[in-house]
């Protein structure tokens, strides 16, 4: 009796316990469980891509577009069957035609597999280690995978369409062909109700109006890789983004919005309606840029027929407004097997060794640091360091000041400023102990000018030069004429933009704004000074003056730009060292040329920045070629007839 009596009450509880979990389940917590409820039947869709923005430069002429692929694609529904989607398959191996050529033997065996009954590929001692788990899914697939051999009986179009529909994320879209026939789109589209999950779209490519031109910088767009997923905050796999460069600087702006649709049972509601993404204007004249790169190929062919010349396969250009930091043009070209190709990206990638463009900035160290005074007399007399060779300016330049120092490209008389600089005691053939914290204060305020630190553009992975570490005394001068460390052609652009705004150092940028689908502009870059060069006045103008002077007759700068532009700049001739078999180890010693420059003096308005690697093989010939002069001279012509007004 007793016993009957605990059952009783262990029924009852149970009873209790279930009215009130019936209770909370239907009453109290009905609208959590409805939520999930219908979170389970509803499902957020993406219609048709929408277009990217446009790329315009900065007078409205149209860069880049957009232009439509139509696409064939599959999204499996909720709940079909298995034999439904062969069905499909089959249909759709028929409308179409598909590329085998990427077919694997894996990809056939998985189709076999999934279609037929290939469990007697398994024996029963597998069977049984299955069951007790000595065997796993992964196990049984792989050796079902290594049994079959009958591969060439399989249907290689059903199997390869049947790996597109089923790869990656089940519920995503599987793009099945992009660019089908007129005849292709048209017969899909027709019969869309007899192909579950099948469907047709137009999405977008861009299209780039002036051909290579730039292409380089604008970028690239695609899926979001692993490597960009944290930069997206996404793992999307069927959004299209920037991935490198301009389009991914300025994704954001650039990208469009999607229809969203809200799948709830089997019908389609828009949830919120797509755009097109926003237009971004450049700061590059396309006119100039691509008067620019002609210059650069006509001057590369022409160069390539003089003496010397081997190893010249590459040129940089860059056009500035100092007022503001806009880059007006912007083109890296090389050669290869008598082609040319952009290589606009190295501009700031690619370190070169910049030679005498930047005495200016070391002038400003000497003045700084007790190693120059305004109006100083020294001898361009070769120096001689104690078991080292000579070192010398080009040829002897006679009895110099400040001014002519830069005017003649001195290099003894930065030589004796270094030395200075590093509170060294200099005589000939001796030895030459120099304090070595003159490396730092050369580098910093080469920095100030840009030289040796990124200069803020506006585009990802912006590279530095290489910053030398081997402190020998000795490699202070060469440090101080522009022959140990090396520089982007970015860099050295900032470096006289700096010079040419009295020392205030400006960020350099290529959009110029982002505007709207209302045309209105909704982000712009502004003039942005990164930081002001430490020093006097007095200082910056005596620098000034003396890079007039490299343009007057007589000077290393003469004949570059017309003088009646009021140009101002200084030339750099300096020694590399390139690799020419391919084994990663330095092997020829070359020589290459840069000029920096800007006009008028007197209220610079454009910089010009000119680099061309291995110009000539060192001890081949005496013969350098002149091309560096002629492009300045060409593309400063250019810009001139364009905006001198």
């Amino acid at each position: 009796m007793k016993r009957i009596k605990i059952i009783k009450k262990i029924i009852i509880f149970s009873f209790c316990y279930l009215l009130i979990n019936l209770y909370m389940l239907q009453i109290i917590d009905n609208s959590k469980y409805m939520k999930k409820y219908m979170e389970s039947n509803i499902k957020t869709l993406k219609g048709d891509s929408a277009p990217r923005g446009r790329i315009y430069d900065r007078n409205g002429k149209l860069l880049v577009d957009n232009k439509p692929v139509r696409i064939i694609y599959y999204k499996k529904e909720i709940g079909i069957s298995k034999k439904e989607e062969l069905r499909t398959l089959k249909k759709l191996s028929k409308l179409i035609e598909i590329d085998t050529t990427k077919v694997t033997s894996n990809i056939l065996k998985d189709y076999y597999i999934n279609t037929n009954n290939t469990n007697n590929l398994i024996n029963e001692e597998e069977w049984e280690k299955y069951e007790n788990r000595l065997l796993n899914d992964k196990d049984i697939y792989k050796l079902k995978l290594e049994r079959i051999t009958n591969i060439d009986e399989i249907n290689k179009e059903e199997a390869y369409l049947y790996y597109l529909m089923n790869k990656g994320y089940i519920y995503d879209e599987k793009i099945i062909k992009e660019n089908p026939t007129d005849y292709e789109y048209a017969k899909i589209a027709e019969q869309l109700e007899k192909l579950k999950g099948v469907n047709v779209k137009i999405s977008y490519e861009r299209s780039y109006i002036y051909g290579e031109t730039l292409k380089s910088i604008y970028g690239s767009i695609g899926n979001i890789t692993k490597e960009l997923e944290n930069s997206y905050n996404s793992i999307d796999p069927t959004r299209i983004v920037g991935t490198s460069y301009l389009e991914y600087q300025y994704n954001k702006y650039l990208e469009g919005k999607d229809n969203l649709y809200q799948l709830n049972n089997n019908k389609l509601k828009i949830i919120e309606y797509g755009k097109k993404g926003n237009d971004i204007y450049l700061t590059i004249d396309i006119d100039l840029q691509m008067a620019v790169e002609r210059i650069i190929e006509e001057q590369i062919l022409k160069a390539k027929k003089e003496l010397n010349t081997k190893f010249l396969d590459k040129a940089y250009v860059i056009i500035t407004n100092p007022q503001t930091g806009e880059i007006l043009a912007m083109s890296g070209k090389i050669l290869k097997n008598n082609e040319f190709y952009d290589y606009t990206r190295g501009i700031i990638t690619n370190s070169v060794t910049v030679g005498s463009t930047i005495k200016g900035a070391s002038h400003i160290v000497g003045y700084n640091n007790n190693g120059l005074k305004i109006g100083e007399i020294r001898n361009d007399k070769c120096i001689k360091i104690k078991s080292t060779p000579e070192k010398c300016s080009f040829r002897y330049l006679g009895t110099l000041n400040d001014i002519t120092a830069l005017k003649y490209s001195s290099n003894t008389y930065q030589f004796h400023t270094a030395i200075k600089v590093g509170n060294g005691n200099y005589y000939y053939n001796g030895p030459l102990k120099l304090n070595l914290n003159a490396y730092d204060i050369y580098r910093k305020t080469f920095k100030e000018f840009g030289l040796g630190t990124t200069t803020g553009i506006d585009l990802p992975n912006e590279k530095i030069g290489y910053i030398g570490d081997n402190k020998e005394s000795g490699h202070i001068l060469d440090l101080a004429i522009g022959q140990y460390d090396t520089y982007t052609p970015i860099e050295l652009s900032q470096y006289i933009q700096t010079i040419a705004n009295d020392g205030n150092r400006l960020r350099p940028y290529l959009v110029k704004y982002v505007k709207n689908n209302n045309n209105k502009i909704i982000y712009e870059n502004k003039k942005e000074v990164l930081n002001t060069v430490t020093t006097e006045k007095i200082y910056m103008d005596r620098v000034k003056l003396g890079l007039r002077e490299v343009l007057t007759y007589g000077g290393t700068g003469s004949g570059y730009i017309n003088i009646n532009y009021k140009p101002a700049g200084k030339t750099g001739t300096s020694q590399s060292f390139i690799d020419t078999n391919g084994d990663n180890m330095v092997d020829t010693e070359t020589i290459s040329t840069a000029f920096v420059g800007y006009a008028p003096y007197d209220n610079p308005k454009v910089t010009f920045t000119i680099i061309n690697p291995d110009v000539a093989v060192l001890g081949n010939s005496d013969y350098v070629t002149f091309i560096t002069k002629r492009i300045v001279n060409n593309i400063s012509n250019v810009y001139f007839s364009i905006y001198n007004n």
